[in-house]
Formats: C-alpha cells, sequence, structure tokens
C-alpha cells in the first residue's frame, strides 16, 4: 500500500520546457521503440515480405502515437487531475454511442465510425478510468477508503464501463477493466474482506455468467480444457498456436523462414497471434528477448510510480503499467494455452490502430508522472507549495 504522506516537504514550482526535457526517461523511450521495431518488422513478415498491408500503417501510427507520448508527458500532471473525470465522461458517453450506433466487425459491436478513422472507446476507457480513480482516490483519506458508503462511487465508475464492454461482447477488455481497478483498490488500502466477499459473490455467480454467455465465449472455455475436442472447428486456433510454438526450437527458423505462419496454418497472425509467429522465426531466444524488453517497461513504469511525489501521479502510473502488464500476460498465456483465448493484442507488437494509439498514451502520462515528479498536489486537486 502506498505512503500517502511521504511527499510532504517537497516545493512545486511551474517547470521550464528544459526542466521537463531533463526529466525523460530516454531509456524507457528507447526500448519502446525497440519493441516498436520489433512489430514492425513481424509485420513486415506477416505481410510475406511486404510493408503492406500492415506494416507500414503501424509505422505512421506509431509516429503519430510517439508524438502524442511527448505531448502528453509535456502538460502539467495538475491540468490532467483537473480534467480526469471529464476525459472519463467522453469515453462513457462513446461505450454508450457504441451501443447506439457502433460498427460491427467479427461479430461484435466494439467501433464507432468517425469517417477518416475506426475509434474502439473500451481502449480508451482503460486509460481514463484510471484516470478518475487516481483522481477519486487522490482526494480520499484513509478514513475515507475504510468507509463503505466512499468505496461505492469507485466501484460504479468501474462496473459500469465493464457492463457496457461485456455487451459488446469484449470479455478480454472487460477483464483487463476489473482487474487493473482492483489492483488500485488494492493499492490504495481497501480492506482486505471488500476483496473477499466480491471474490465470494463472484463465484457464486458463475452459473449465471455462463448460462448469458454466448456460444463462441462458451466453445473457448471448453476448448481450454480440452482443446483437442473440435480440432478444426473451436479448437483450430489454439493446436496450431502449439504447434507453431514449437516448431521454432532454441533458435528458429529464421526472419519469414517460420512454415506454420507462412503457409497460412496459423490464424491472425499479425494479431492475436503474432507471438508464436515470433516464436517460429526466432525460437525459445527470441521470446526471452521479447519479454525481458517488456518487463524493463513495466519496471521502469513501477519505479516512476514510487519515485512520484504526489498520490495522483503515483496511482496514475501503477494503474497504467499494470494495464500494460495485462496486456502482455494475457496474451502470452492465451497463445501459450494457459487461459482460454479472449482476443487480447500484443502490446507494440500486434496490427491495430487504436490500441496502438491507447498504448502510447498510457506511456505519455507514465512519463508525465516522472516529469513532474517533485509537483504537490493537494487533495482538492490544486497545487500546494510547502514552504
Amino acid at each position: 500500500m502506498f505512503n500517502r504522506y511521504s511527499d510532504l516537504g517537497f516545493k512545486s514550482s511551474k517547470m521550464t520546457i528544459r526542466e521537463k526535457l531533463m526529466n525523460f526517461s530516454l531509456s524507457y523511450i528507447f526500448i519502446i521503440t525497440i519493441l516498436a521495431c520489433i512489430g514492425f518488422l513481424m509485420l513486415y513478415s506477416a505481410g510475406n515480405g511486404s510493408w503492406h498491408p500492415w506494416s507500414a500503417r503501424q509505422i505512421i501510427r506509431f509516429f503519430i502515437g510517439f508524438g502524442m507520448m511527448i505531448t502528453i508527458a509535456m502538460i502539467d500532471i495538475r491540468i490532467w487531475i483537473k480534467y480526469a473525470y471529464f476525459l472519463y465522461a467522453i469515453s462513457l458517453i462513446l461505450l454508450i454511442g457504441v451501443e447506439i450506433k457502433g460498427s460491427i466487425g467479427m461479430g461484435a459491436q466494439r467501433w464507432i465510425n468517425l469517417g477518416f478513422f475506426q475509434i474502439q472507446p473500451s481502449e480508451l476507457m482503460k486509460i481514463t478510468l484510471v484516470l478518475a480513480l487516481a483522481r477519486y482516490f487522490h482526494g480520499s483519506s484513509l478514513q475515507d477508503i475504510e468507509s463503505n458508503t466512499h468505496i461505492i462511487m469507485p466501484i460504479m465508475l468501474t462496473l459500469v464501463p465493464v457492463a457496457l464492454i461485456l455487451k459488446q461482447p469484449d470479455l478480454g477488455t472487460s477483464l483487463m477493466i476489473a482487474m487493473t481497478a482492483t489492483c488500485i483498490f488494492f493499492l490504495v488500502g481497501v480492506q482486505y474482506w471488500k476483496f473477499y466477499i466480491i471474490g465470494g459473490l463472484g463465484l457464486l455467480s458463475i452459473p449465471v455468467i455462463w448460462s448469458n454467455m454466448h456460444n463462441y465465449q462458451k466453445n473457448r472455455v471448453l476448448t481450454f480444457l480440452d482443446p483437442e475436442r473440435d480440432p478444426l472447428g473451436a479448437g483450430y486456433h489454439i493446436l496450431q498456436s502449439k504447434i507453431t510454438l514449437g516448431s521454432g526450437g532454441i533458435f528458429g527458423k529464421g526472419f519469414m523462414n517460420g512454415s506454420q505462419s507462412h503457409l497460412n496454418f496459423l490464424p491472425e497472425k499479425q494479431t492475436d497471434f503474432i507471438f508464436t509467429m515470433l516464436a517460429e522465426e526466432f525460437g525459445l531466444i527470441g521470446c526471452i528477448t521479447l519479454i525481458i524488453l517488456y518487463l524493463l517497461v513495466i519496471g521502469y513504469g513501477y519505479i516512476f510510480a514510487f519515485k512520484s511525489n504526489n498520490y495522483f501521479g503515483r496511482i496514475l502510473a501503477i494503474g497504467l503499467t499494470t494495464n500494460f502488464f495485462l496486456y502482455v500476460f494475457i496474451n502470452i498465456a492465451m497463445v501459450m494455452g494457459l487461459i482460454p483465448v479472449v482476443g487480447v493484442p500484443l502490446p507494440l507488437i500486434s496490427y491495430g490502430g487504436t490500441v496502438l494509439m491507447s498504448i502510447m498514451v498510457s506511456f505519455g502520462f507514465i512519463l508525465c508522472v516522472l516529469v513532474h515528479q517533485n509537483i504537490q498536489i493537494g487533495r482538492s486537486g490544486a497545487s500546494e507549495d510547502i514552504l
């Protein structure tokens, strides 16, 4: 649990652009760029040696996202705490808009068509919910958090978008949002017995949840328990993924030499199962290298959080870094058959516009916490000068 009073004794001041740039972590940005470049190469391979249709678009989106990341990091963190609820409200309105007039793709209604591009509001909610929870708990005392009534608002802030996203349906994203919020609740000091009660209610509700699941979701769970029950249908994806993972061996077959992926036995090789293609081409060594890079990004994020001298920044960096960790963990566990297939992409590697943009925006907020680590913010959201 955080020590919310450790920030006393620091003096806040208006930072110059030079001071902000000096606070950037170049190593953090470098690792992010390396991961993105690996993604460009894997998408080039997925396109059978062509930059189109995936890699070229991903490169353009990355540079746009990179600019957004730097811009967000430079903006005073006190502005973000001021507009946290407003940004959450916009994401919630967009989620409701999906239900009214959303675009349908691959059997799910998750996108809003803005003409020149499509936006997936559930990805924005992953960020704005963390912003809203960080703002709420920043203004709460330990006595408030221990109060049963005070915890109702953050629970509702979480459950409303989770319910809307489940209705799309998007089980993977709803689980990620719920787990990220749970992590924040735990870190701010919500009593353990409340988690036990919610966990118990969750177990008791499993029959109700199962009866309301879509047939394809039930098939994913049954296939996870027994992948060979339908090897040419529901079990095809995961069986081919495991075959592809094993065929790479220790050192892999070489760049663009993967037989399973390039002969199209591996489905969704440019999105959900791109880690499997990487494993076939670069083997166990390539997989371990990629995981180490991910762990460095995650480690940096948590370090930035605990270096922050304002409570809002700590919660924000922890929440967004946890969200990034869940992306990595769920995708890799999914393609290895350790959990059911839930359609979560591999961050910075998988093809996808909204996902890539949301991840880069998350990095921007994490860097913003680092850049403004010595700024102290009062419970009301205003800055304080401790002399």
